[in-house]
């Protein structure tokens, strides 16, 4: 792996996608100056920037304030493409069959007793009374899963675009590696945050995957995108790209999938990388 100063970048980047906790937002969820200029200097450039994250929606905040050019982001670790320039308006959705859903649910609770859910949907989400509340949504539904899933007829309900499962003392990887090994089969699993919380999508949706249809829709390959991200529900998206980053404080996992690493970002290792590709496209430019 090579560092964020002499590592390879392409020829012609043209878009640059980026998670947000952990890696474009600081610890404190800001975004700094410098990152806000460098997003600036890409667009202005002609390099399209995908915020592509975790989080729904409606909690794309703390980024909204600094949208360019097409304003599209994808949420939900790709179950969903939100247009920020429209209230987070979601444009595609990739929803986690309910049936599924309430599938995973069971086989989670037999093999990980003590294992607490979430379901976020694309009005909101909601949470079985174990699970760790959600301050950000005082509107939710406390319910079991199984009532939180049911629709009274199919197709009635809004769509599932993840599942969350939370356990109290298992280690995050081994719960993600238990939960893979039981009901991969039937969905996607990963996690983003430090504790045991993982996040269950529909089969074959992630990151990287919607990323894929996105740049396929504007005709961008895997070696004109740049990623950059932090957790293992990044690694997919750091494979798929042709130039990829993972952050000075990113997993292990993350470090493994990505062509390069950055510096932390409390340090704005984002801006760093997106810095020298605009100096290295001007170098280039003015090059006899």
């Amino acid at each position: 792996m090579t560092s964020a100063t002499d590592s390879p970048l392409p020829a012609v980047p043209r878009l640059i996608a980026t998670d947000l906790d952990g890696t474009l937002l600081r610890d404190d969820k800001t975004v700094s100056d410098r990152t806000v200029a460098a997003l600036a200097a890409a667009e202005e450039a002609g390099i399209e920037v995908f915020f592509v994250t975790g989080r729904p929606a409606r909690w794309m905040d703390v980024v909204s304030d600094h949208v360019h050019g097409h304003g599209l982001a994808i949420c939900a670790n790709g179950a969903a493409v939100a247009d920020l320039h429209d209230g987070g308006r979601l444009l595609k959705v990739r929803a986690l069959e309910r049936d599924t859903a309430l599938d995973v649910v069971h086989t989670l609770r037999a093999a990980a007793p003590g294992t607490s859910f979430a379901v976020e949907l694309a009005t909101g989400i909601h949470y079985e009374p174990a699970y760790p509340p959600f301050h950000l949504d005082p509107g939710a539904t406390v319910a079991v899963a199984e009532k939180l899933l049911h629709e009274e007829a199919p197709g009635t309900g809004a769509p599932v675009l993840k599942l969350l499962a939370h356990h109290d003392e298992l280690a995050p990887d081994d719960f993600l590696a238990l939960a893979r090994t039981t009901a991969g089969d039937r969905a996607s699993f990963t996690r983003s945050s430090p504790t045991a919380l993982l996040e269950v999508s529909g089969p074959g949706v992630s990151k990287a995957s919607t990323l894929e249809l996105c740049c396929a829709e504007r005709g961008i390959s895997p070696a004109e995108v740049v990623a950059f991200g932090d957790m293992p529900n990044d690694v997919e998206m750091l494979s798929w790209a042709g130039t990829s980053y993972a952050m000075g404080n990113a997993h292990p996992a993350a470090l493994a999938a990505a062509t390069g690493r950055t510096i932390t970002n409390n340090e704005d290792g984002v801006a760093l990388v997106i810095e020298r590709i605009i100096a290295e496209r001007a170098l280039s430019r003015t090059a006899p």
